[in-house]
């Protein structure tokens, strides 16, 4: 019985790697005002504005989390598309050229006793190529 359910797993393991394998997953992290090109989608993606920022600050403590709004363009093969995305809304994600593009992280993490240059923020934004 022990051989069966080891070999059953073994199979799905053996079945699902390939699969993960395919998808085409990658990080780039773009400065507010820069643009960056990832180098598996070809996609150029600019950190265009620093929406708001609601975020709680890192050591309060806060009823809700806040959020954090940014708006980015990605563009490819001469077409634009502008994103908005938020750090913990319902928009941490969106679709441009055939990729789902995420905000994974935002820095700096507000604090209640520093200011953050508006100029100072990184964006890290997952790239997932969709599959057709």
């Amino acid at each position: 019985m022990k051989g069966l359910v080891a070999s059953l797993i073994l199979m799905l393991a053996v079945g699902v790697m390939p699969a993960m394998a395919k998808r085409q997953t990658e990080s780039v992290k773009v400065q507010v005002n820069t643009e960056k090109r990832s180098p598996k989608s070809k996609l150029a993606i600019r950190f265009v504005e620093m929406v708001e920022d609601s975020r709680c600050p890192r050591d309060v403590n806060c009823v809700w989390a806040g959020n954090a709004k940014i708006k980015v363009r990605v563009s490819k093969n001469g077409r634009s598309h502008d994103l908005t995305l938020d750090t913990n809304g319902q928009s941490q994600s969106a679709v441009a050229e055939g990729y789902s593009i995420k905000l994974l992280g935002l820095t700096p993490e507000p604090r209640s006793n520093i200011r953050i240059n508006r100029n100072g923020y990184v964006a890290t934004l997952e790239i997932v190529k969709l599959q057709r």
